[in-house]
């Protein structure tokens, strides 16, 4: 069971009761996501066309950022999602990301068509962001695509252990293209662990309101991904 809430920043966000957490920062869902993946983690890499893999799809958040921001800055998006527990059409409905976001009604229709577009396939939302959905858990998959960036957004390490391994990093880091990124709001010390021994190198940055820091972990440029299967 999911319960709409209201953020700091104006913005809407869920609790899930089965999981006793937000989906977002109760100090702001719009600017936590704008601060953590798009801000430090899209706008960042300087790369076009650029595919990035989301860890939590979610509220469709993040990925709803990502479009708007890939049609104002005229860039190529591939987007990868995956997500175990997919939100339901009328829970998503009482979100208020449109509103606040679009003031046009087709950059308003992406959210929805983003949510309808079917599973396990590249779904072209715009001219310049295309969306697989992928339906799985990521404790059991193995990217079988390299990308640029990772949105590192799963529930908590506290909430989620099994999601926040070194093994789940480091699957992660060999699939990620040289110079490659990934981003998150966790800077938890057995996190930064995981990660440096994934083979990532970590640094730490400004948080959002709320959360004094989050990390970004990169990929040295001479360590080039495996081939997918």
């Amino acid at each position: 069971m999911n319960e709409v809430r209201v953020t700091g920043d104006g913005s809407t966000t869920l609790f899930s009761h089965t999981f006793g957490e937000h989906y977002h920062s109760v100090f702001g869902a719009l600017t936590e996501s704008k601060t953590v993946f798009i801000e430090n983690g899209l706008q960042f890499l300087h790369k076009d066309p650029v595919t990035v893999f989301e860890i939590g799809l979610g509220t469709g958040l993040n990925a709803y950022l990502t479009c708007l921001n890939a049609q104002q800055n005229k860039r190529s998006v591939s987007y990868y999602a995956i997500e175990k527990f997919p939100l339901e059409i009328p829970v998503l409905s009482l979100l208020n990301y449109q509103v606040l976001l679009a003031t046009e009604e087709a950059d308003k229709r992406i959210f929805s068509a983003m949510h309808e577009a079917e599973w396990g396939k590249p779904v072209d939302i715009t001219s310049s962001f295309s969306l697989f959905k992928i339906r799985a858990d990521l404790c059991s998959f193995h990217p079988e695509f390299n990308y640029d960036v990772v949105y590192f957004d799963a529930f908590a390490p506290d909430r989620q252990p099994e999601m926040w391994t070194k093994e789940i990093f480091r699957d992660l880091y060999h699939m990620l293209n040289p110079g490659g990124i990934l981003t998150t709001y966790c800077v938890k010390g057995d996190i930064k662990r995981n990660l440096k021994e994934a083979g990532f190198r970590i640094e730490k940055l400004p948080g959002p309101p709320g959360k004094r820091e989050m990390l970004r972990a990169s990929k040295d440029e001479n360590q080039h991904p495996l081939v997918p299967r």
